[in-house]
C-alpha cells in the first residue's frame, strides 16, 4: 500500500458525490453569478454547476482506462491491464488513494457504484 500524503488523504466516493450534488443545488439558487476558483490556484473561475461537473469528471475518471489500458482504481496490478479475463473487471473500492486513485479498503462497496451516476450526470450535461 502506497503511503498517503498528508494533504491528499483517502477519497471517499459517497461524500464527494454528495458534495457535487450539493453544488448543483446551490447553483440552482445562486445561478451563474457565484463563481469560484477551480481548481484552487488555477485562476480559472467556474460557476457551481461547472465545479460539480468537474468533480463528477474526476470521480468517473477513477474507472476509465488511460491510453495504456490502466484504470486508476485498479492500481498497478498488470492483470487488470493485460489479462483478457481481468481487463474488464471493475471493482468498487471502499475508498481511493488521493494521489494515484488506486482503490483501497474493502471491494464491491455498493455506495461506490454511485460512479454510474457520475457517468450519467456527465452524459446528461454533454447532451445539453
Amino acid at each position: 500500500m502506497e503511503p498517503m500524503s498528508p494533504w491528499r488523504g483517502p477519497v471517499w466516493f459517497p461524500l464527494n458525490y454528495l458534495l457535487a450534488e450539493a453544488l448543483e443545488r446551490y447553483h440552482h439558487f445562486y445561478g451563474d453569478a457565484l463563481r469560484v476558483e477551480c481548481p484552487t490556484g488555477s485562476g480559472r473561475l467556474m460557476n457551481l454547476a461547472q465545479v460539480a461537473q468537474e468533480l463528477y469528471r474526476r470521480l468517473a475518471g477513477l474507472f476509465v482506462p488511460d491510453a495504456d489500458g490502466r484504470r486508476p482504481c485498479q492500481g498497478p496490478d498488470p492483470r487488470f491491464r493485460d489479462d483478457p479475463h481481468w481487463r474488464d473487471l471493475v471493482t468498487f473500492a471502499e475508498f481511493f488513494c488521493g494521489d494515484s486513485g488506486r482503490g483501497i479498503g474493502a471491494r464491491y462497496q455498493g455506495w461506490t457504484m454511485l460512479a454510474i451516476r457520475c457517468f450519467e450526470d456527465l452524459a446528461r450535461s454533454r447532451s445539453k
